[in-house]
């Protein structure tokens, strides 16, 4: 069964004195490749199919902003843009159950405050489903059966929880289905819009969920997941007949198995396991919830197929898509998909599927103009830890590739920090490898899709062994002549900045500089200020982060924030920040700027009054790729785009160091 995912992120991106630095020779590189083609507006993403298989929808600029497209399934020539949005880019859609609406959410400048929207395919006409402020609200119930109207979540009563509501189509009218009093975290509903299941926190960090029977929440939980269990069980959904459940489960295991819940007595079946990774994605017959096959992302991503009646479709799409491919889209009938196929040296493609005949019709690819550009291909490693953890990691080598000659590298680390680093095309990966720079990217623990004892031994180690294993990864470069010990810059946004403000302030000879995007520097102020929509994720931050509380929590907390010890960076630093970031706000990066700037330490900080976590608006995004491809010139000898027109068309404000990134002062023009 399709589930539209209502998709809130984007984002998503040793040791030479300064003297040695800013003398750096460039090396001889491969034709610069412009960074708008990168980071400017895609041509074409994010395609759809209606349910009824008649027509086709993706997201394209529209006058340079991102909006949704239709056309029909039978001649995709004829699209229309059906949205008009002037400021805020369009990000995901989904379709309504009965063909006739596209629906998409939006917030403002980043506030992720997002709102649902619906447009008539017929009229054009756009309604503000949730007319509220300060709402956000979140996708709960979609069924192919029942076409008249979804299940949404809106948190407008209080923000910390929310209320579920259905919505009907025709009229607009939300209804409330159910009063969030119990401070439930999430709902499942089945193939008839009924809800079925409210998930509440515990006080251990886990989650009980709880039956909901006629309306009513039962008060003994039907199933119990620990805080060990929390990031890789959950239920995935049940069938059109309402007598299955499926979960990813890795209770009673380490990885997330595929499992089958009878509803009626309660017993479970494994269905699909594997001890490299979590099971990624379940694929499910849109007529009977039945899950026909599974993917897992080991190193890449592949689908294992359960069903006899899909195995040669994607026997056929494998051998065809010479690469990965994603499965993004299908009709009610079945009969057409929509494919993404990623072969990593070429932007991603979207292709149309067509089951009977097993034809595959190109539709778009995401960026044809990097079509015939020099781009790398990247490497999937396992590297070990000092500890015997292995490090899943993706290696880019720059597109000079002088084979067996060192270059300076960045080594770019993920957000989350629970999330992970996949196989694929990569636009930093790109971009840095076009500068001239090895790019490395690791899995460090606390990743997840590795399994639970992966992710648990990341608990409590932020700034420790979650940065040793960036350190341990960093040698095994310099030791396999990947790079040198004295080219290395660490990069990275939210964790990733965090990771990179810890690399700057607690090894600080071991990088030559650190470029930071949204990255927490005081742990405090960071969990004082969480989101009250992550309320129900509160005491897993404390049981994984550290308990500000107890005295214990506090220490430790104290310990790994890297504004406590931001006396200690003698390198280079570049802070990015969005001004209206509710996960890591804007006084994040201003405590830790306002601290080197007592110390006089050279620190860059480019803020963005209409963004929030990371930069959605392109203008923004190639503004500070300007600024972070100038500084890492200077500092690594890599090649650089000059900075240009690109700051002042954009809403970037320099808040400090403008002298310390090369161009960047001049680009700004007279203040």
């Amino acid at each position: 069964m399709y589930r539209p995912v209502l998709t809130h992120d984007l984002i998503t991106i040793i040791g030479t004195p300064l003297i040695a630095m800013a003398a750096a020779k460039p090396v001889a590189l491969a034709p610069l490749i412009e960074r708008a083609k990168f980071f400017g507006n895609p041509t074409k993403i994010a395609g759809r199919i209606s349910p009824d298989g008649q027509w086709l929808s993706w997201i394209a600029p529209k006058d340079g902003v991102l909006n949704v497209w239709v056309a029909p399934a039978s001649d995709p020539s004829k699209a229309k843009s059906l949205t008009d949005e002037k400021q805020r880019p369009i990000r995901s859609h989904f379709w309504s159950p009965d063909s006739k609406s596209v629906l998409f959410i939006n917030d403002k400048g980043g506030d992720e405050n997002f709102l649902l929207y619906g447009v008539n395919v017929a009229t054009g006409e756009q309604t503000a489903l949730t007319p509220f402020e300060k709402t956000r609200v979140e996708m709960l119930g979609y069924s192919n059966d029942v076409k008249d109207r979804i299940l949404i979540g809106v948190n407008n009563r209080d923000p910390r929880w929310h209320d579920v509501y259905s919505l009907d189509f025709a009229t607009g009218k939300l209804t409330m289905v159910m009063q969030n009093d119990g401070d439930y975290s999430g709902f499942t509903s089945d193939e008839s819009l009924n809800l079925r299941l409210a998930s509440k926190s515990r006080p251990d960090g886990g989650t009980d969920y709880f039956r909901i029977t006629d309306g009513k929440v039962e008060t003994i939980p039907m199933s119990q997941v620990g805080l060990d269990d929390s990031l890789t069980t959950r239920p995935l959904g049940f069938t059109r007949d309402g007598k299955t459940l499926y979960w990813a489960d890795s209770r009673g295991r380490n990885t997330a198995a595929l499992m089958a819940q009878d509803v009626a007595t309660g017993s479970a079946t494994l269905v699909a396991q594997d001890a490299r990774a979590d099971i990624d994605e379940a694929l499910s017959d849109p007529k009977t919830g039945k899950v026909q096959a599974y993917s897992v992302n080991y190193l890449t991503s592949e689908y294992v197929a359960l069903d006899p009646s899909i195995k040669g479709d994607l026997a056929f799409l494998k051998k065809e898509a010479k690469g990965q491919f994603y499965v993004t889209s299908r009709d009610h009938a079945d009969t057409k998909w929509l494919v993404t196929i990623d072969r990593v040296t070429e932007a991603p493609a979207t292709w149309l599927y067509e089951r009977k005949t097993k034809k595959l019709t190109k539709l778009f690819v995401a960026r044809p103009e990097l079509e015939g550009a020099k781009l790398a291909p990247m490497l999937a490693k396992e590297i070990k830890s000092r500890d015997g953890k292995t490090l899943v990691s993706y290696l880019t080598l720059p597109t000079n590739g002088i084979k067996g000659r060192p270059a300076p590298m960045v080594l770019l680390v993920h957000g989350g920090p629970w999330g992970r680093d996949g196989f694929g095309y990569n636009s930093l990966h790109q971009w840095l490898g076009n500068r001239g720079y090895a790019v490395l990217s690791v899995n460090f623990r606390g990743s997840t899709g590795f399994g639970k004892d992966f992710i648990s031994a990341g608990d409590l180690q932020w700034g420790k062994k979650m940065h040793d294993d960036l350190i341990d990864a960093t040698d095994w470069a310099v030791k396999n002549g990947v790079t040198t010990a004295d080219k290395v810059a660490i990069m990275g946004g939210s964790y990733g900045g965090y990771a990179t403000l810890a690399g700057l302030a607690f090894t600080p000879t071991k990088f030559a500089c650190g470029v930071d995007i949204v990255g927490p520097s005081n742990l405090f102020t960071l969990l004082e200020s969480i989101p009250p929509y992550w309320e129900s994720f509160r005491q897993q931050f404390y049981k994984r982060m550290g308990d500000p509380n107890t005295e214990a929590g506090k220490a430790l907390l104290k310990e790994i924030s890297p504004l406590n010890s931001a006396d200690k960076i003698i390198r280079p630093l570049l802070i990015g920040q969005g001004a209206n970031d509710p996960r890591v706000n804007v006084r994040e990066s201003d405590q830790i700027v306002d601290a080197m700037n007592a110390k006089s330490i050279p620190v860059t900080y480019v803020t963005f009054p209409d963004e929030g976590h990371g930069f959605a608006r392109p203008v923004n995004n190639i503004a500070f790729m300007a600024v972070t491809e100038n500084f890492l010139g200077k500092c690594l000898g890599g090649q650089a785009e000059a900075i240009g027109e690109s700051i002042k068309v954009s809403s970037a404000q320099v808040r400090h160091g403008a002298e310390f990134a090369p161009g960047l002062k001049e680009a700004m023009g007279p203040q």
